[in-house]
């Protein structure tokens, strides 16, 4: 077993355990069900062999009559419990994947979210859910059918009539050797459908986000191609699936037939020669299509399970990996941190940290400079637990961060990009970003009033309970600014993490972020990744990384007078 295949087979074991009773409901629903469509065909055949061959008054029959009808009742609740159980439990399956999968996500973080294309992601999340759902939906009952309606009509008819019984014998294994025969096609075919959909879904997001380029550029009519020919190919392979499943059906559906209609004339004829009486022949008839149904009902939903399968191939690495936990965090204030010899290997063989050793002492105030690709970004994303160091420690107060649980650690800390992200949703729900169950507008207010911000939300129509777009697209660079600090003022963390929060400001804007920034960090420890020269001079010591190691380190002064070397070093003046 590959270890991708033990992967999904772990997962699979741990989905039956959430499917649980309702799963096991259905299981038995759909067997009680299998055993009562015997008895109903019996009843059948019995009421018509009275009434025709035994010229029995209606009034005679009514007891079996009300036992066939209340047989048919039972049978019907028996479906419905089935259908319904099922669908239950397919329900849970669902939610429990898709919560695991959110909680994945936010364990792994954007980083080694990065190895996934955007499309891919997004259809594991959504499309992959969907098509393990019927597995409990529909394939399991038809599954339990198909190992109890056929078992029980064979013993039956075994017992009524040996010959009957043979043909379907012989059937049987044909039936079941052609389905497996189609259904490695199907299945080889699926794995290639998923690939083509995931395919599919990055590069459309990759054209639509690239598409202001492109009509910049005047090529927007070939990217609507690419989509086309990417979408003709996804539709070609979606077909090959369709043709191996309508196959597999045909092939089913001309065994039975032919089985059945051997029945048929085996019993016809001895009837005619009067060798079986009418109510063990049509008895015989109505099981025949009852013996065959279950069959029928697996290879026209094999499809769905051999999808239900790949996506769980698909899902198995995303969700694999222990949950992320540790002993609580409380910040008794600004943390001392220390890099011990960290070395940090990405999943490319990419070396982003290679023995960097680094003290930060309580309330110290850090600038990261050097060139792009030095690994300052790595060193915040260690802080982040976003991604873990191959070898070496990253130390919390003398504690190792790694055994800090990483949701108390993250409300601990402050981050600040030069890009912040918002969401559909008020102003003040994106400061607050549920940070406490309780929104405090006091301190929401404070947190405004500290980062410049109040003024332009009060000349808003609905102030802080103005919405804002999606990704705040009606927000201007300095405003969203503006906002992602008053988001870190109201965090109030004891460790900040920034990268440039001016880039890509105005002088007038930059200017009123800093003046906020330089108020924020009194009292807390601050560790930035720093390009202009304001942001170095703010900072109490400028340590320069080169290839994943401290380089040189000082004092800015030191820096911006010449005193250190500067030549890897990327400083802009504005």
């Amino acid at each position: 077993m590959t270890e991708r295949s033990a992967q999904s087979a772990e997962l699979l074991r741990s989905l039956r355990a959430v499917a649980g009773g309702h799963a096991r409901a259905a299981t038995f629903a759909a067997a009680v069900g299998g055993v009562l469509a015997v008895a109903t065909a019996q009843l059948i055949a019995s009421v018509v062999d009275r009434l025709v061959f035994g010229h029995a008054a209606l009034t005679d029959i009514v007891p079996l009559l009300a036992l066939l009808a209340g047989v048919a009742l039972f049978r019907a609740m028996a479906a419905w419990l089935t259908e319904r159980a099922a669908f239950e439990a397919a329900a849970k399956v669902r939610r429990h994947l898709f919560r695991r999968g959110l909680e994945r996500v936010s364990a792994l973080g954007p980083v080694r979210l990065g190895e996934y294309a955007p499309g891919e992601l997004v259809a594991l999340l959504t499309d992959s859910l969907d098509a393990v759902a019927p597995l409990w939906r529909s394939w399991q009952p038809a599954i339990v059918r198909a190992a109890v309606v056929p078992a029980a009509v064979l013993a039956v008819v075994t017992w009524r009539d040996p010959l009957a019984a043979a043909i379907l014998v012989v059937a049987l294994p044909l039936l079941v050797w052609f389905s497996i025969l189609a259904g490695k096609g199907a299945e080889q075919a699926s794995g290639e459908r998923w690939a083509g959909l995931a395919r599919l879904g990055g590069h459309l997001l990759d054209q639509i986000r690239g598409l202001p380029e492109r009509k910049l550029a005047g090529t927007a009519d070939r990217a609507v191609e690419a989509v086309k020919v990417a979408a003709e190919r996804y539709g070609r392979e979606t077909m090959a699936v369709l043709r191996i499943a309508f196959l597999s059906a045909l092939v089913v559906e001309f065994v039975a037939t032919a089985a059945i209609a051997g029945v048929a004339i085996a019993v016809g004829f001895r009837l005619l020669w009067g060798e079986m009486d009418f109510a063990t022949g049509l008895f015989v008839l109505l099981l025949a299509p009852e013996f065959f149904a279950p069959l029928r009902d697996i290879g026209a939903r094999r499809h769905a399970k051999l999808e239900a399968l790949t996506a769980l191939d698909k899902l198995a690495p995303l969700l694999d990996g222990p949950s992320a936990t540790g002993r609580p965090y409380i910040a008794a204030g600004p943390p001392v941190i220390r890099f011990d010899e960290v070395r940090v290997v990405h999943a490319d063989g990419r070396v982003a940290l290679d023995g960097f050793s680094l003290d930060i002492a309580a309330g110290e105030h850090v600038a990261l400079v050097g060139p792009s690709g030095a690994g300052k970004s790595t060193v915040l994303a260690l802080l982040l637990r976003f991604i873990e160091p191959t070898s070496g420690r990253v130390l919390i107060d003398g504690e190792p961060l790694s055994e800090i649980d990483p949701a108390a650690w993250r409300r601990a800390l402050v981050a600040m990009s030069q890009t912040p992200q918002f969401f559909e949703g008020s102003i003040a729900d994106n400061i607050v970003m549920g940070r406490s169950a309780e929104r405090d507008d006091a301190a929401l207010r404070e947190a405004l009033v500290a980062a410049d911000a109040a003024a332009w939300v009060d000349r808003l129509p609905d102030g802080a309970a103005t919405a804002l777009a999606e990704r705040g697209a009606n927000l201007s660079g300095g405003e969203a600014q503006r906002l992602a600090l008053a988001r870190a003022i109201y965090a109030a963390g004891s460790l900040l993490l920034f990268d440039e929060p001016t880039a890509h400001l105005d002088a007038e804007a930059q200017r009123l972020v800093t003046q906020g920034l330089a108020r924020l960090r009194e009292g807390r420890t601050v560790l930035t990744i720093a390009h202009r020269r304001e942001t170095i001079a703010a900072a109490d010591r400028v340590v320069i990384i080169e290839r994943g190691r401290v380089a040189a380190q000082g004092t800015p002064a030191q820096l911006l007078a010449g005193a250190l070397d500067r030549s890897k070093v990327e400083c802009t003046d504005a």
